[in-house]
């Protein structure tokens, strides 16, 4: 289409490339796209996945919540109450209905939800340790899927989502993963410029997640320890991955995006330096890591979890011809010609990223 711009191309690419897989729908599901009705099943109704659901509202009037799934009753039910709440507020109210039948818990309930005949789209938001075998179960079931990052813990995890999204492309099934980054305006510009080669070839890197704590939960009289892990799951490395895995890798995302590919090697340090309290499992609070890619880019990362230090969240690329710096809703250009380029995000790219996966379907 010769009206589609660079822009337009490059945010399709990003999307196709940050996530998956693209194909037309068949059978049952075009005959119900056919009324632009997408049902939607959920599995993990934390904050994470409350958000999701109401994204995925957002992003198309078609959509419909019919089934929940989780490991604790009292997170569904909550989840549940804010998502009905938020309905009713915003004029959806019709377009969630949950059946007493369509409400799973329990390590099975993933199993259960994905065995639903009339749900499309499943939603996966618990802790990341669960999500290869909760991805693999909804591929197997013929699902599109929204899941969140990071998609897998520990290596073991990322074979078997990589083995699932081959069944998922087989299938021809839409993925979309929640690296919201690939979705937003003004990365996707900053992407357009620097391929465009408005700071020559890059040549360093350094991306940083330093912020201070984040919510802990102690460990309850009646709890045994899998469920207060469970809960609890951000401190433990199983369930999370660490916290370079489960929330720097939104910064790594970018560069890797930056460089086409992964680094080949690297070389680091961390530590618990406050966090050392059993409730705090067994991740570290701090890390510092220099990686290399293949072509011999250097990339310093840092990422940090502790109170009363420096904040800063962003992407820093060097370049022959000038730098470049991102940050959630921000992006700018600092030539070494004196030209300068600035922009603001304006969309909301947690529901961009939905609305990616809801065409692609």
């Amino acid at each position: 289409n010769e009206h589609i711009t660079r822009r337009d191309a490059m945010k399709t690419a990003a999307a196709l490339g940050a996530t998956a897989l693209v194909a037309p729908a068949f059978g049952a599901m075009a005959a119900r796209r056919a009324d632009a009705t997408l049902r939607v099943g959920v599995i993990g109704c934390g904050g994470r996945g409350t958000g999701a659901t109401i994204n995925t509202l957002e992003a198309d009037s078609g959509t419909r919540i019919v089934a929940l799934a989780d490991l604790f009753p009292d997170r569904l039910n909550n989840s549940l109450g804010r998502i009905e709440r938020k309905a009713e507020e915003s004029g959806w109210a019709g377009r969630v209905a949950v059946a007493e039948e369509h409400r799973f818990t329990g390590f099975d309930a993933h199993e259960k939800l994905v065995a639903l005949p009339d749900v499309d789209m499943v939603i996966l938001a618990t802790p990341p340790g669960f999500r290869p075998a909760h991805f693999q179960s909804a591929t197997n079931a013929g699902k599109h899927v929204f899941m969140e990052k990071p998609v897998a813990a520990d290596p073991a995890g990322v074979r078997t989502v990589l083995a699932a999204a081959r069944v998922a492309d087989e299938k021809g099934l839409s993925v979309v993963a929640g690296t919201q980054r690939r979705h937003q305006d003004n990365y996707l510009e900053l992407m357009d410029r620097l391929q465009n080669g408005e700071i020559g070839d890059v040549i360093s890197a350094r991306c940083y997640w330093n912020q201070g704590g984040l919510w802990v939960k102690e460990q309850q009289p009646d709890q045994t320890d899998m469920e207060w892990q469970c809960r609890n799951w951000l401190y433990f490395c199983w369930l999370s991955g660490d916290h370079i895995t489960e929330q720097h890798v939104h910064n790594l995302d970018v560069i890797n995006w930056v460089k086409g590919g992964p680094p080949t090697k690297a070389v680091g340090m961390g530590g618990r330096q406050v966090r050392t309290e059993a409730k705090y499992g067994n991740i570290f609070d701090h890390f510092a890591i220099d990686y290399e890619y293949d072509d011999g880019t250097p990339l310093l990362s840092m990422c940090r979890q502790i109170d009363g230090c420096q904040g800063k969240v962003q992407e820093d690329i060097v370049g022959t011809k000038g730098t470049a710096t991102a940050r959630p809703g921000l992006s700018w250009i600092h030539g070494s010609d004196g030209n300068k380029w600035r922009t603001r995000g304006s969309e909301n790219p947690y529901v961009t990223e939905h609305k990616t996966l809801i065409n692609s379907i």
